[in-house]
């Protein structure tokens, strides 16, 4: 026999039926205010060059041209990772439904997502400084926001071998195994999400630090590179045999590193 919510006759499963298609609407929502934003600094689409918002007419590292930066990482990294994270803010939803007695788990799943993209803003924050300062000694080309040939083949030959370090694999495992932790590191209420969130976002951000950097490499305003990218991280993270798979894409990074250093073609 059925449990109902309430006494109207509504059973739990349509309850959390329900709140699970609000989930998902709400991070659909964000995400694709997300994209918007990415397109509207991009500039107009088949222009040839970035929007004038993401190059400050001075290179000067000042506050203006630092909050900018800064704003334009932040929105690259919740378009690129809200997907892979996404199975484990569901989890998390459904997990805090059993945990706290039924209670609707709105607040500390906010939280939870609070607290895992504060840990990327962290990053946001020394990726903005990070390119300001490639600008001022001109390693990072203001019209692509990109570095050159030397500097990228570099950047894509380090990622690559990171991709096969025991501390991807290790970050790797954890960002593959949610049920794992939320057995063993469960908080209760808002507070706790929140830590919960901040503790995962630590290891996402160990696994994941290195292929962010290759923005550098390719453009930070790359947009199919982003694509790309968000595919990549879905696939070693959410994929059957995405660790193996995770290597693969670390040997063609590697390649693609070498060829562009035996190319040459300058910094």
């Amino acid at each position: 026999m059925d449990e109902t919510a309430t006494g109207t006759g509504i059973t739990v499963e349509a309850v959390i039926r329900r709140e699970r298609i609000i989930l998902l609407a709400s991070l659909a929502l964000l995400l694709g205010i997300s994209w918007l934003a990415l397109l509207h600094l991009h500039g107009p689409a088949g222009a040839g060059h970035h929007h004038h918002l993401l190059t400050p007419h001075s290179q000067a590292m000042d506050a203006g041209g630092y909050l900018l930066a800064f704003w334009m990482w932040l929105v690259m990294m919740v378009a690129m990772m809200l997907p892979p994270v996404l199975p484990w803010i569901l989890f998390f939803a459904a997990t805090f439904r059993r945990h706290d007695g039924g209670r609707k788990p709105w607040l500390a799943t906010a939280a939870f997502v609070a607290g895992y993209f504060t840990v990327w803003a962290g990053f946001c924050l020394a990726a903005a400084a990070v390119q300001l300062g490639l600008q001022q000694v001109a390693l990072l080309h203001t019209a692509e926001l990109r570095t050159g040939p030397a500097v990228g083949g570099i950047l894509l030959l380090a990622a690559g071998v990171f991709q096969f370090s025991s501390f991807k694999a290790a970050c790797l495992k954890h960002c593959r195994t949610p049920l794992g932790f939320f057995l063993s590191r469960w908080q209760d209420g808002p507070a706790g999400a929140f830590g919960m969130g901040f503790r995962h976002g630590g290891y996402c951000l160990g696994c994941c630090w290195a292929l962010m950097g290759l923005s550098f490499a390719l453009g930070i305003m790359n947009l199919l590179w982003m694509a790309a990218l968000t595919v990549l991280l879905c696939v070693e993270k959410i994929a059957p045999k995405g660790d193996l798979l995770s290597r693969g894409f670390g040997i063609l990074f590697g390649l693609w590193g070498l060829w562009l250093l035996l190319k040459g073609g300058g910094f």
